[in-house]
């Protein structure tokens, strides 16, 4: 050992002698582990002390792969020039067999040679303090970043160190919900969780990262050469990609900025990444996707959406279509559904599946949220003022509203403005990944009387597993779980015990996306006696709606 180590090793005895650490130890990646302090926990012969922490089972299970991806970089640097000086895991970890596991921090620094390769490794081992454990414990579930201020200061930072060649990469899990249907929504959260934790080993400081919504998360990174590139996303899907022995695989967009210290950093840059993942889904010979030209018409699309959005509230351009529901037994309409469409003064009908995604990314869904409840009110007012039997109508609560506003102080102060029973106005969300704290605001609506139904049942993300434990008064079942599962034998069976579990656990049904009377007729045999869908009625205007509102009363007079 150089006189340079020796006196920073000397250093780190009287650090560990002071009691602030468990343990210090150097290792040369080789052969050599050197224990720096009077604690020893390696016995002699040990070459290797991760996979000695591995293979006795002295890191807790829950930290296992993380772990796995924390050693997997370390090797790594080894290789790499200018590699981070340090790494930082949290973990539960254990030095004997016959030891409870206790929560430390792991923190490792290089020491690099005059070629800037990693020559040692020094790790820290800290155990945690009793306030740092119960602030582990409080943020321990892993929230959603969506484009925290906090990235978007990392990325700006990269512009004001005039680095050019700047790569936007966003990646999901293909088929996430096949996850949560076959293991739980607690291991989803845990794999996201790993995703994120894992992420903080793997990207250095000059690759800010977070998860953009759901299950999709975004690294910027600067890059040399497109091969360098495409390097840094297999090894990012290589370290991901060991969860708990569960198969899955992501597909990865990337947008690539050539005169990033030149421009702005603009939220367009995200959205190309985003376009070039949705293109490359379900692809099954490759999964990384670049943005190129032809890809330019969506993103223009885009942008002519968002440019109308402001004006088009502004102009009374939305408007609430209601759908009707039924009864399939007696065919009368038991309520509607309000729905939202776009008429564009100049381009007419812009399709929900055009506007309404655009509108979940970049937040306005809120503010046409809010526009469609007040349509939905004021409707259920203006029937009551004119003497009519009022129907419950069903709103959408989009989960960006549950996640930034008090959609209960929302609703339920509309309902003292318009002075409406609370009966007759109905809840639906979508159960989806993203469903901390939903079972809270659930509660407190359900506390003021609203009817909570949970959206697309049998696609997305939701799944019988949830079932257990809703606080949702109906469930609707989604039009593509009636129409794959109405093809075989084996699929109407499914169907029916759905149907037939809910029941018995005090849920009630009703079917979206009905488009035949073979469905409706199924539907019925089933059990389930509440419908909408095309076979009865499309969505249609306020006073449409009034029309076939009032020929159904006179038919079941």
């Amino acid at each position: 050992m150089d006189n340079k180590n020796e006196m920073f090793c000397n250093m780190l005895e009287t650090v560990i002698d002071n009691g602030c650490y468990h343990s210090i130890f150097m290792w040369d990646c080789k052969e050599t582990v050197q224990e720096l302090g009077s604690r020893r926990i390696f016995p002699e012969g040990v070459t290797d002390p991760f996979s000695y922490f591995l293979d006795n089972g002295y890191i807790h299970p829950d930290f296992q792969a993380v772990f796995s991806v924390f050693y997997s970089q370390l090797l790594y640097s080894t290789k790499e020039e200018g590699a981070d000086i340090n790494k930082l895991l949290n973990l539960d970890i254990k030095f004997s067999e016959n030891e409870e596991f206790i929560s430390c921090n792991m923190f490792v620094c290089y020491i690099k040679n005059d070629r800037n390769r990693v020559e040692k490794i020094i790790v820290f081992i800290r155990p945690l303090t009793d306030n740092e454990r119960f602030e582990k414990k409080v943020v321990s579930r892993f929230n959603v970043d969506n484009g925290s201020e906090i990235f978007t200061e990392a990325i700006s930072e990269i512009g004001e160190l005039g680095i050019n060649r700047v790569a936007f990469i966003q990646f999901d899990i293909d088929r996430f919900k096949h996850i949560n249907e076959l293991y739980g929504s607690d291991v989803g959260d845990e794999l996201l969780k790993f995703i994120s934790d894992s992420l903080d080993i793997i990207c250095g400081p000059l690759q800010p990262h977070c998860r953009f919504s759901a299950d999709i998360f975004m690294i910027v990174t600067p890059y040399e050469t497109v091969e360098r590139l495409n390097e840094f996303i297999r090894r990012i899907e290589s370290h991901l990609s060991n969860f708990k022995g569960i198969d899955y695989y992501f597909s990865f967009g990337v947008y690539l900025e050539t005169e990033f210290s030149s421009c702005k950093p603009s939220r367009r840059f995200g959205d190309c990444a985003s376009i070039a993942r949705k293109r490359i889904k379900g692809n099954a010979l490759r999964n990384v996707e670049y943005f190129h030209n032809d890809m330019e018409r969506v993103l223009f699309k885009r942008s002519e959406i968002e440019d109308d959005m402001y004006k088009a509230i502004a102009n009374n351009e939305f408007v609430m279509y209601l759908q009707p529901k039924y009864c399939i037994s007696t065919g009368r309409i038991i309520g509607a559904e309000a729905l939202t469409r776009w008429i564009h003064p100049t381009k007419g009908m812009i399709s929900p599946a055009d506007f309404i995604p655009v509108f979940e990314q970049n937040g306005f869904i809120v503010k046409l949220d809010h526009y469609i409840w007040e349509c939905a009110f004021r409707k259920v007012r203006d029937w009551i003022d004119n003497g009519i039997k009022p129907l419950p109508i069903s709103v959408n609560v989009s989960r960006a509203y549950l996640r930034e506003f008090d959609a209960v102080n929302a609703l339920s102060t509309l309902l003292i403005k318009y002075e409406i029973p609370v009966e007759l106005i109905e809840l639906e969300i979508t159960e989806s990944i993203d469903s901390e704290g939903l079972d809270e605001i659930i509660h407190k609506f359900k506390e003021c009387g609203f009817t909570m139904l949970m959206d697309d049942f049998g696609s997305g993300y939701s799944s019988l597993n949830m079932l257990k434990k809703t606080q949702f008064d109906v469930l609707k079942i989604d039009r593509s779980f009636l129409s794959e599962f109405m093809e075989s034998d084996r699929g109407r069976k499914i169907i029916s015990h759905t149907i037939s579990m809910s029941q018995d656990i005090g849920l009630d049904i009703i079917a979206e996306g009905v488009e035949t009377g073979e469905q409706a007729n199924f539907l019925y045999g089933a059990g389930c006696d509440r419908a909408q869908g095309f076979y009865y009625s499309r969505p249609v205007p306020s006073d449409d709606f009034d029309k076939i509102m009032f020929d159904n009363l006179k038919n079941y007079s």
